[in-house]
């Protein structure tokens, strides 16, 4: 099985092609933070090579910009190519059969390109002092001998 689920922010902006045949292509790469640090207490992150085709292309290429958080699920898969020079390179990137957006630049006040490091991850935090469920409502008790069963 070749399954790949991925969140991240994208490390430069989406660049978009289209094949002869008319078919739209994106490619970008996002950054992932490892779920650890190293002995010295940094955080390491991943930069992961993504391509998307035709609709969600051209909607990555359109709504995704340096910094946009996003989830994608695809395949890994590996090419070759022959350099210029006659060497053998070889590529691996995220073939994705879904790209969901979690977060843009626009959308968060607390985001912006000045204060995202992409190589870091580092990505400043709301504050959250305020309750968050103020204006919800008043508060609800239940007991399980409301249960009709």
């Amino acid at each position: 099985m070749n399954k790949v689920i991925l969140i991240g922010r994208l490390a430069r902006d989406p660049e978009m092609r289209t094949t002869s045949s008319g078919i739209s292509m994106t490619r970008f790469t996002i950054a992932v933070s490892r779920p650890f640090n190293t002995q010295d207490g940094q955080q390491q992150t991943d930069f992961i090579n993504c391509i998307t085709w035709r609709r969600q292309a051209e909607n990555v290429a359109k709504y995704c910009s340096k910094g946009s958080q996003v989830a994608v699920e695809g395949r890994i898969q590996v090419s070759s190519y022959d350099a210029q020079d006659g060497t053998k390179r070889y590529t691996t990137d995220v073939v994705c059969d879904n790209v969901t957006f979690l977060g843009s630049k626009a959308g968060n006040t607390n985001f912006t390109n000045d204060n995202y490091n992409a190589e870091t991850s580092e990505v400043p935090t709301a504050d959250i002092s305020e309750d968050p469920f103020k204006d919800f409502g008043d508060e609800i008790a239940l007991s399980d001998d409301d249960l009709p069963f």
